[in-house]
């Protein structure tokens, strides 16, 4: 499994819970708050917020996204944990990029957490954690790292296209739900042309290296499974939960998302059945050169057993042996050994085997 999707963990066993320890693979350099406050008829976008104003933000009749880009300051999550009345536990899993996809609904507020997934210049896959605070009149989104796949959404905002600016922040959770969910498609576009390189060279021109490519592409699928399979859970009980924050309206929109999830699932268990189906043909193309080889090998070894007795039989230290007294005996077994090859090489062509 690649280095980063190990995450070394921090926080002792027997912590006592709710302990807010940082247990990421590397921590940002700082902390980044931005918000956006919306209705139908404003917009104010502010970058760099302090911290001690977005409490305010909290019972607003407009809708705010508040976005926290890198979670490594725990101090930093605690004290916004505090101004929104968020749970110590909740609070710890933000802290904790280990976490699967789920849902946990509270009295005031929705907690949601999935993977986002990027593709890198490399080609190679990465994910990052993202965690999402839905209450009445605000999102807040927690991101690993600086940078994110949400400028379509703001954009929507600021163009005032779309209901994004006629609806609540149910909606715009929707919104950034389906920005990660739509990114996931373009991570399997990239995945089926890998694929579909590795497999012209199974077929070709395959080499050792062949086998490790195959190996890690399946690693990779399986780490992506784990990563998009509970996001179909946490969406099927956001649909399923009884709750104030999500408007009728809005339950439709996130049924496309679950049904967007689902094609993701389904498209990632047939990437890794083609993958496991590219590693039988390997291994099958390995036996098949072997059994070429041995065959050829065999072929020799079997036309020379009889040329081997015959010279072995006039190899033999005999006195009297009538042969070797005739002129021509010597270009004669030379031919009778021809001869016998000769005849042997047509029998085997006939039989089919070579």
């Amino acid at each position: 499994m690649r280095k980063r999707w190990r995450r070394k963990r921090a926080k002792g066993p027997g912590s006592s819970p709710g302990t807010l320890v940082y247990m990421g693979e590397k921590a940002a350099s700082k902390v980044r708050l931005s918000v956006i406050d919306y209705d139908e008829g404003r917009m104010v976008e502010r970058d760099d917020i302090p911290l001690d104003q977005i409490g305010a933000l909290k019972e607003t009749a407009t809708v705010s996204w508040i976005n926290v880009e890198g979670v490594s300051d725990p101090n930093v999550i605690e004290e916004i944990g505090t101004r929104f009345g968020l749970h110590p536990l909740l609070l710890e899993d933000i802290l904790n990029p280990r976490q699967r996809a789920k849902m946990e609904p509270y009295d005031t507020y929705i907690f949601l957490v999935l993977k986002m997934l990027y593709v890198e210049k490399d080609g190679e896959t990465r994910s990052e954690q993202v965690s999402f605070v839905l209450g009445p009149h605000y999102v807040i989104s927690f991101l690993e790292d600086p940078g994110d796949i949400f400028d379509p959404v703001r954009e929507r905002i600021r163009a005032q296209r779309g209901r994004i600016r006629l609806m609540g922040p149910d909606y715009l959770l929707y919104a950034l739900v389906d920005a990660i969910v739509d990114h996931y498609f373009i991570v399997l576009e990239c995945l089926e042309e890998r694929i579909e390189k590795l497999e012209d060279e199974v077929f070709t021109r395959a080499t050792p290296s062949t086998l490790h490519s195959i190996q890690h592409l399946k690693t990779e699928l399986l780490y992506l499974r784990k990563s998009v399979w509970p996001l179909r859970e946490a969406l099927s009980g956001l649909l399923r939960e009884d709750c104030q924050l999500l408007s009728d309206k809005t339950e439709f929109f996130f049924r496309d998302v679950y049904d967007h999830t689902i094609q993701v699932i389904d498209t990632l268990e047939s990437l890794r059945d083609t993958v496991s189906g590219l590693l039988d043909i390997y291994l099958s193309s390995l036996s098949h050169r072997l059994n070429e080889v041995m065959k050829v090998l065999t072929i020799i070894a079997t036309i020379f057993i009889p040329l081997t007795f015959i010279v072995g039989v006039y190899g033999m230290n005999f006195r009297f042996m009538p042969e070797l007294d005739i002129p021509w005996a010597y270009p004669v077994v030379w031919a009778i050994m021809i001869a016998v090859g000769g005849v042997m090489l047509v029998f085997f062509r006939r039989k089919g085997w070579l």
